[in-house]
């Protein structure tokens, strides 16, 4: 592409009042208010008997700050994304960022508490609109599971006096986000739980509580009905988290530690139960610093938690995968032991075998990953950063910001296709960011969009989802 002008020939000015930079917020905040995202938060946030001035009408804020996130906005400053052009003309009630900062600042944990009761609601709610958790009937095995995988992310923050930052696993000062999620093999995951911990927080810290929230959520949105599988890695490898699984009627599937037991176990497995396994695709491994395309697997009876009370004791099966070692350093050191040849990686599940073998268990708890995706998608969105200094406001920031990835996630689902997996900010740039010149014409509104916009098709399924088919336009 080349600019094809002279400098002195183009100009620009801020002048046209009916213009919108997102008419894509149109359809999207829709569907949210179909949902009853604005009647659930003002009917459950009490802010305002606080007394704080910036309490009030809560529902209309909170549909504020998560139409500015599927916006793409990432701060508090960002929301005036939403005041421009033409946005007063498609929306009623848009709130200064100033506005918005304060009422965040007045809630309490008790708020926020609310909030995430919210949040569940408007995800059951979006389910009757899009099959959020979609198997197929006749599927067996791991394609007819629903996961529920659980981790925490640090979110990096540069202030000591941010409420509650601490230093973390990774070194960084920052604020710890715990998050469940949920998906199935045919969709991507949404959120159905989460908790700002502070940054110090170790990872298991209050998952047996997240993980029985999850859980009840999951099984309120329509069309979930598959055997649901809680996926962990191995710091959520401990009584309670399997306590709650059990309790919230799923299966577990949880990395275990390498201590004795374990290596006890791995040792007690006869070398003619190792079953080789192929990758689909090979995977960099970064203690040898090679691509690993092959492997081998098996499993043994397990009881775990064995050192706690006997009705807190799980049986199921140890599945191990092993890999060559090929990290010169422990080779040359020449140790006598079944762990210089191979290195092991085992899970714990309470998985029958008769559902899934032992490589298809593999298989399936490596897909625990997915929620890393998730991480990632948050962090280079609404959780680019930790917006206020207020601890509380900042963990209602991460339940608005769970509402509005759900919304987009149901946005993509409705409008299907190669679009249904899409990732949040492919949907901003394809659906969300599209621009409109807004017209009044006998007494309807308008919205004139981009010629040979390539995802028009996508546009109009949504927008047919969210308000029905639009009226023809004549021109004249």
């Amino acid at each position: 592409m080349l600019f094809n002008h002279a400098p002195k020939s183009v100009s620009y000015t801020f002048d046209e009042p009916n213009l919108v930079s997102a008419a894509g917020l149109a359809p999207v905040m829709a569907l949210a208010q179909n949902a009853g995202l604005v009647e659930l938060a003002q009917d459950k946030v009490t802010v305002f008997n606080t007394g704080a001035d910036k309490g009030a009408n809560a529902g209309a804020k909170i549909s504020s700050l998560v139409a500015g996130m599927v916006a793409g906005a990432d701060s508090i400053d960002d929301m005036d994304v939403l005041r421009h052009g033409g946005m007063g003309s498609l929306f009623d009630r848009v709130y200064a960022p100033s506005t918005l900062g304060s009422h965040l600042r007045a809630y309490t944990f008790g708020h926020v508490r609310q909030l995430d009761a919210v949040g569940a609601r408007f995800l059951a709610n979006l389910g009757s609109y899009a099959p959020l958790l979609p198997a197929t009937p006749s599927a067996t095995g791991a394609a007819a599971m629903t996961f529920v995988d659980i981790d925490d992310t640090v979110i990096e923050v540069f202030s000591a006096k941010k409420q509650g930052a601490g230093f973390g696993y990774q070194g960084d000062r920052g604020l710890n986000a715990q998050l469940a999620v949920a998906s199935t093999a045919e969709c991507s995951p949404i959120v159905v739980a989460q908790r700002l911990r502070e940054g110090s927080a170790y990872s298991a810290r209050g998952a047996a509580r997240l993980v029985g929230d999850a859980l009840a959520v999951t099984a309120k949105i329509p069309g979930q009905s598959g055997p649901v599988v809680v996926r962990a890695d191995s710091a959520y490898y401990n009584a309670k988290v399997a306590k709650a699984a059990r309790d919230g009627g799923a299966e577990l599937s949880v990395t275990v530690r390498m201590n004795k037991k374990i290596k006890t176990a791995i040792a007690s497995i006869e070398e003619s139960s190792w079953t080789k396994i192929k990758y689909k695709n090979a995977i960099y491994d970064e203690a040898s610093g090679q691509w690993v395309s092959e492997a081998e697997v098996a499993e043994v009876p397990f009881t775990a938690f064995t050192s706690k009370k006997a009705s807190e004791q799980v049986q199921g099966r140890l599945i191990v995968r092993r890999v060559p070692e090929k990290n010169k350093v422990k080779l040359a050191a020449g140790q006598d032991t079944i762990f210089d040849v191979y290195r092991h990686h085992g899970f714990f599940t309470t998985i029958d075998a008769s559902v899934l073998v032992t490589s298809a268990a593999d298989r399936m708890h490596r897909q625990h990953a997915v929620i890393e995706q998730v991480n990632a998608e948050l962090k280079a969105g609404p959780l680019a950063h930790m917006p206020s200094g207020v601890f509380q406001a900042n963990a209602a920031w991460l339940a608005i910001t769970t509402m509005a990835h759900n919304l987009m996630r149901t946005t993509a689902t409705i409008i299907g296709g190669a679009m249904a997996r899409v990732r949040a900010l492919t949907l901003q740039h394809r659906i969300i960011g599209i621009p409109a010149r807004i017209a009044h014409r006998a007494r309807k509104l308008i919205l004139h969009l981009p010629t040979e916009w390539k995802w028009a098709d996508a546009f109009d399924r949504l927008w047919t989802a969210a308000l029905g088919p639009p009226a023809t336009i004549v021109n004249t």
